[in-house]
């Protein structure tokens, strides 16, 4: 049982209305993590605008969902792995890549996005060392550093909300 309910749209304070409504056209439905974000409708437009931004970054989908899974599974949040799930497989990740990057092992972005969610970000030089080793460039670390961080705002939420999963369960 949720221990924040989401809020309906209807319910929804007026400047959040066309900002779940364009979430729902954009998915196809509502998620009750955006119904749950829309409590506080200042949050709610940060965390689309910022993941509007994140969406020009020079990072791929499946180097993005890889991230979003590692993330999620350090943070333990099954909501967010639900979701990714899907998405990743959207993507074009195969239920093998998806398992795999969930425990950081699918790619170089996939064990970066793990170390420093484990490490809050407290890498060792080494770890950065390996990673521009695997081709990651500066830039392509403080992008993973910002989606890090958006997934964890939503990884936070949906724990401490115990967030109903409404996205279909898949075999990964």
């Amino acid at each position: 049982m949720p221990r924040i309910n989401p809020v309906s749209l209807e319910h929804a304070a007026e400047n959040s209305r066309p900002l779940l409504d364009g979430v729902q056209k954009k998915i196809g439905f509502l998620p009750n993590v955006f119904r749950v974000l829309a409590h506080a409708p200042a949050v709610l437009a940060s965390y689309l605008q910022n993941s509007a931004a994140l969406t020009k970054t020079s990072l791929s989908a499946k180097q993005k969902e890889a991230i979003f899974l590692a993330t999620s599974q350090v943070n333990g949040c099954d909501y967010c792995l639900a979701a990714h799930t899907l998405f990743a497989g959207k993507a074009g990740l195969s239920s093998e890549e998806i398992l795999s990057a969930r425990e950081g092992q699918l790619d170089a972005y996939a064990l970066l996005a793990r170390q420093i969610t484990e490490s809050r970000g407290h890498l060792g030089s080494e770890q950065i060392a390996a990673a521009r080793a695997a081709g990651i460039d500066d830039a392509k670390i403080v992008e993973v550093v910002a989606h890090v961080a958006s997934q964890t705002l939503t990884n936070y939420l949906n724990n401490v909300a115990l967030t109903e999963i409404d996205f279909p369960a898949i075999d990964a």
